[in-house]
């Protein structure tokens, strides 16, 4: 069969939506944001209160690309080999095999990442950055593609470990996912009601709209969308402008500017255009850079977000014409 045209896989991942929407009410941005990682070959940090569908969310995306996924609990108790897997001794051939852990799949839900110790979170480091894993000095690849969904909740931080700058510097997004409005809840209820069961994805009619061969056209796609020198500039402008805030003890650094640039012709593409505009860098810097800054003690004190400081540099940072 002959690979799927560009166009034919815009459509495919523009179909997602509407798949998705069938098992999940309201979260167009955040099915936008996890198609973008996936252009992107990113990874993605989900936040928001309980029982707001993190989780159901990324089981229908695996659903409608057909894509092998596994879901890691993440408990204080976790290891790093039960994410990773480990060398198990047989005692019929003598021998130590690899036995996989649940990292080798294409896309790996980490829910409540938060939940568990530095140690077991750096287990993810490598499988994150090199899409690889190491035991025992034996490098292993991991599928391609390969995706980390991770959830954490901004309540409840009693019993938790916070990511260190370093881990949250590998996602490419982080997505605020909302409540939703009063008529979308209404019809979440009035689903339930008729008998909906967010773990029967195949009764809800979920289905494949586009699987690995759409995904590689559409890389393809992404990596011929143009920037010009003056967007380039303008990504560089941005990120630097948050080194030199006064709200911000640590701004973006230059994988910043480099995740904001990818996330910007990812969107730019999706949206019907070869090339990048700054707009396009505006849709995508609050997701893309609110977890790359850290703001200081005092600003925080006065109630500045990270959000904020992005749109108020937004709006003074020149726009090139």
């Amino acid at each position: 069969m002959s690979a799927p045209s560009a166009d034919s896989a815009r459509a495919a991942l523009e179909a997602l939506r509407s798949e998705i929407s069938k098992a999940v009410v309201g979260q167009d941005a955040t099915v936008t944001g996890l198609v973008v990682a996936l252009l992107c070959r990113g990874h993605v940090l989900l936040e928001g209160v309980p029982g707001v569908a993190k989780t159901l969310l990324v089981r229908a995306l695996a659903a409608t690309l057909e894509l092998d996924t596994k879901r890691v609990q993440f408990t204080p108790d976790l290891m790093p080999s039960d994410v990773t897997g480990s060398l198990i001794y047989d005692n019929r051939t003598a021998e130590f095999s690899f036995q996989p852990g649940p990292v080798f799949t294409n896309l790996l839900l980490a829910d409540e990442i938060n939940r568990t110790p530095p140690k077991t979170q750096a287990s993810l480091l490598e499988a994150m950055e090199e899409r690889q894993v190491t035991v025992e000095g034996t490098a292993r690849k991991l599928p391609d593609p390969f995706l980390v969904a991770a959830t954490q909740n901004p309540v409840e931080y009693e019993g938790t470990y916070p990511l260190p700058e370093a881990q949250l510097d590998r996602f490419l997004l982080k997505l605020q996912v909302s409540l939703p409005s009063r008529e979308e809840e209404i019809k979440v209820l009035s689903r339930h009601a008729e008998g909906f069961d967010p773990r029967d994805l195949t009764a809800a009619g979920v289905r494949r709209v586009a699987g690995p061969a759409e995904l590689d056209a559409a890389r393809a796609a992404v990596a011929t969308t143009s920037v010009s020198p003056e967007v380039a500039g303008y990504v560089v402008d941005i990120c630097r402008a948050t080194r030199e805030s006064p709200s911000l003890s640590l701004g973006a650094s230059p994988r910043g500017a480099t995740a904001l640039l990818s996330t910007a012709r990812a969107w730019a593409w999706l949206t019907g255009r070869d090339y990048v505009t700054p707009d396009d860098v505006k849709a995508l810097a609050l997701p893309t850079l609110r977890h790359r800054i850290q703001l200081r003690p005092e600003a925080e004190m006065e109630g500045v977000t990270a959000d904020s400081v992005i749109s108020s540099l937004l709006a003074h940072v020149p726009v090139p014409r």
